[in-house]
């Protein structure tokens, strides 16, 4: 009896020690578990890459190493299974890529904005959105923001057409500014009549050496040979004919509410510094409350990786 008295005696001075530490233990567990749950369902950033013409959907995977979601916009027609046939080969076969039907034929900028919109829709629930358009990607991003203006926390044109005094890419190119533009030189890279197959298609496979040279002068002069042949085998044939032509004005209450940030490509023979500085400029007066945030890259229109760097520096501090 006196044994257990003392056990019992010994276990009720134990009891609030006890207790206390029970007590510890689960605050502890539960603020690890909660720091757990915290971890996941921080809201991360989704970077939604629209391309421009003739692109494939891409993203960025530095930004995805820095912590970052990325997404490419995969446009209608753009599929790489859509466009690329044995007659594009080795060697190739000109007189059937000159009949084949074109995927993009028909395909519009309101196409366009629908893939991209129902992207946008469903990346919006994990967090903040970015989205990002080069090149003619700009005309399509402009009309997201247009539609979804609530789901898009920040756009970004990267040396892109930003279209507000004047209604589309097409207006733009041929203004003084535009009319500096090397683009031209690429038609001889035209493989197919475009009224036959309803879009433009070029041979970016080609050994013609004028034309790679005229091809590299506007996108990438200052690229080596390998890498400028490594950029044109990301490209697609075709584009298409209509979405150059559709007006991509945004709405000063919609579009006009979306911060935006504008990369300047200041080596950029494609759309010359002048037509982006043009654009950048309008955009700002049409909507003084919300004008541009404008950064600079020593970059041609296709920036080579060691340019490329600075924009992915650029994109991941707009993230924080």
């Amino acid at each position: 009896m006196r044994a257990g008295a003392a056990l019992r005696e010994h276990q009720d001075m134990d009891t609030p020690t006890r207790r206390t530490a029970l007590q510890h233990a689960a605050a502890a567990t539960a603020t690890v578990a909660g720091s757990s749950s915290s971890r996941r369902k921080k809201e991360v950033t989704t970077f939604v890459f629209v391309s421009g013409s003739n692109g494939a959907a891409s993203t960025d995977p530095e930004l995805t190493l820095r912590g970052h979601r990325t997404v490419g916009v995969t446009l209608p027609g753009h599929g790489p299974d859509q466009q690329f046939h044995v007659a594009y080969q080795a060697p190739q076969d000109l007189g059937t890529l000159a009949t084949l039907p074109s995927p993009v034929a028909g395909v519009t900028l309101d196409d366009q904005v629908e893939a991209t919109v129902n992207v946008v829709r469903r990346v919006a629930a994990y967090g903040p959105v970015v989205l990002v358009g080069g090149s003619l990607g700009g005309a399509t991003i402009t009309k997201a923001a247009d539609e979804v203006p609530d789901l898009i926390d920040r756009l970004v044109y990267s040396s892109a057409f930003c279209c507000t005094d004047l209604p589309t890419p097409e207006h733009y190119v041929n203004t003084p500014e535009g009319r500096e533009s090397l683009t031209p030189a690429l038609l001889g890279g035209i493989v197919a009549d475009p009224g036959v197959i309803r879009a433009i298609r070029i041979n970016w496979r080609t050994g013609d050496r004028a034309f790679l040279d005229a091809a590299k002068a506007a996108f990438m002069a200052d690229a080596t040979d390998g890498e400028f042949l490594a950029m044109l085998n990301t490209l697609l044939p075709d584009e298409s004919l209509l979405v150059p032509g559709g007006d991509a004005r945004g709405g000063k209450e919609r579009w006009g509410r979306v911060p935006r940030v504008y990369i300047r490509h200041t080596k950029d023979r494609t759309i010359p510094l002048a037509l982006q500085d043009r654009m950048i400029r309008e955009a700002d007066a049409a909507t003084p409350g919300n004008r541009f945030e404008v950064f600079s890259v020593d970059a041609t229109h296709a920036p080579t990786a060691k340019a490329y760097r600075q924009i992915t520096d650029i994109l991941h501090r707009l993230a924080k």
